[in-house]
């Protein structure tokens, strides 16, 4: 019988132990970050702007202008689509999409979401996010040599 696990999506992150650990350098090579997202029913500003946005609405004018972003810190937007079905395992809720920022390293997604531009559009995030796991993922070395991945790897200035 599969042991259960406990899931918290937060929008920044919560454990102090979390964000000592994103100060470290990482591992060697490109990282792939994936996010689950789960968006709010009604987009809801912290100033207390009134909006007739939804949360995905409102997260999609972030997830735009990071897509912008991305590439002055070495990174690109590489993945995001809706999640429609689970096939396999079970939660008691699906999250709403899936993305993959690609980042030659840690420290350059760090240096981003610390950046003033970022800062700037994060807003639409917290407004539009019920909650999201942010996965760091890196290549095995099969991966690196995969013919496919060397594109993906030429846009950030990695080889395999």
């Amino acid at each position: 019988m599969p042991q259960p696990f406990t899931v918290l999506n937060e929008v920044f992150p919560g454990d102090p132990a979390t964000m000592a650990g994103l100060m470290q350098p990482g591992p060697d090579g490109p990282i792939f970050m994936i996010n689950l997202l789960k968006f709010k029913d009604k987009a809801v500003y912290e100033d207390g702007r009134e909006t007739d946005l939804t949360g995905r609405e409102a997260y999609m004018i972030y997830g735009r202008a990071v897509a912008q972003l991305l590439p002055k810190f070495g990174g690109i937007a590489m993945f995001a689509a809706d999640v429609t079905f689970l096939s396999l395992g079970q939660v008691s809720e699906l999250w709403d999409e899936v993305a993959i920022g690609v980042y030659p390293r840690r420290g350059d997604m760090v240096r981003m979401s610390m950046s003033d531009e970022w800062r700037e559009i994060a807003v639409h995030r917290s407004a539009g996010l019920d909650g999201q796991l942010n996965i760091e993922t890196v290549l095995s070395t099969e991966a690196m040599g995969m013919p496919w991945m060397q594109t993906i790897l030429t846009k950030i200035g990695s080889e395999g």
